[in-house]
């Protein structure tokens, strides 16, 4: 269960601070499936800054989840639900007959004690269970899709996402994705029945400033704030907003300019884009 709670504030950062009240595991998580994380600060291989505002941040151990989930058939119990500092979804702790575990993502209405499936075949579309497209009935929320076949999960990962299954013709699914674009992917791409879950994570706000430095996350300064010889919308006599487009500091636009590579692979699969245009 979870809920947004508000404490009484005994720091003057905690008048403003929204908890997200979760009723998780409070245990270590499993050590075979951690390992260290370096963190690369916004940094590249050579060094270079490509990430601005990142470093810092409190030190993090990498879970393994499992996207792929390649037992079929082979049913698990769920034994823990966990937090994960590496991405806004809980993870849910699953342990296989042979004692086998992994971390899968857990979806909302999952609890401690429910059984998964994962198969090639159609099973039942309980919550957790992951199957083809085509077993699914039409109109099912399904999340943890597949763009390829057997390449794991790339589709609807985050906390409360979702998409929707609208059509199946032949080898070919059409889903509707949390930003209104339809997208087609193969039939036999697997997903996951139900939402992610921790979908209150959005409601929580951060109380103070140095919350964000424990996420790594570093002061941001405004460019109308900035001198011209530091930014394009910099400068003016007293407070102005630089009177051009608001661009970065290398003049990329940051409103209304496309940004998506026309050669991307994947723009052959878009049917509809999220603003309602139909690609030819």
């Amino acid at each position: 269960m979870m809920a947004i709670l508000q404490q009484k504030p005994v720091t003057p950062s905690g008048r403003f601070y929204l908890k997200n009240k979760q009723d998780l595991s409070k245990k270590r998580p499993e050590r075979s499936l951690t390992s260290g994380h370096h963190r690369k600060k916004g940094r590249n291989t050579y060094g270079r800054i490509t990430s601005r505002r990142r470093g810092g941040g409190h030190k993090r151990l990498y879970r393994q989840v499992d996207f792929r989930r390649p037992r079929h058939g082979d049913v698990a119990e769920v034994i823990a639900l966990e937090y994960d500092p590496n991405r806004t979804a809980n993870i849910a702790l699953i342990q296989y007959a042979d004692g086998e575990k992994s971390y899968i993502p857990a979806p909302e209405g999952l609890e401690v004690g429910h059984t998964l499936l994962s198969s090639d075949k159609s099973v039942d579309f309980s919550v957790g269970n992951m199957m083809p497209l085509k077993f699914m009935p039409l109109g099912t929320k399904v999340h943890c899709v597949e763009m390829l076949p057997g390449a794991g999960a790339k589709i609807c990962r985050s906390a409360g996402s979702s998409a929707r299954l609208i059509s199946v013709d032949g080898e070919d699914a059409a889903l509707k994705m949390p930003s209104g674009e339809i997208r087609r992917v193969k039939s036999n791409c697997s997903a996951t029945v139900g939402v992610v879950g921790n979908g209150n994570h959005q409601k929580s706000t951060i109380g103070k400033a140095g919350r964000n430095r424990w996420k790594g996350r570093r002061p941001r300064v405004r460019g109308v704030a900035m001198n011209p010889v530091d930014h394009p919308m910099g400068g003016g006599e007293g407070k102005t907003s630089g009177g051009g487009h608001p661009s970065s500091p290398w003049g990329q636009l940051s409103k209304g300019f496309p940004t998506r590579k026309k050669s991307k692979l994947s723009n052959s699969q878009i049917i509809t884009r999220r603003n309602g245009r139909r690609v030819k």
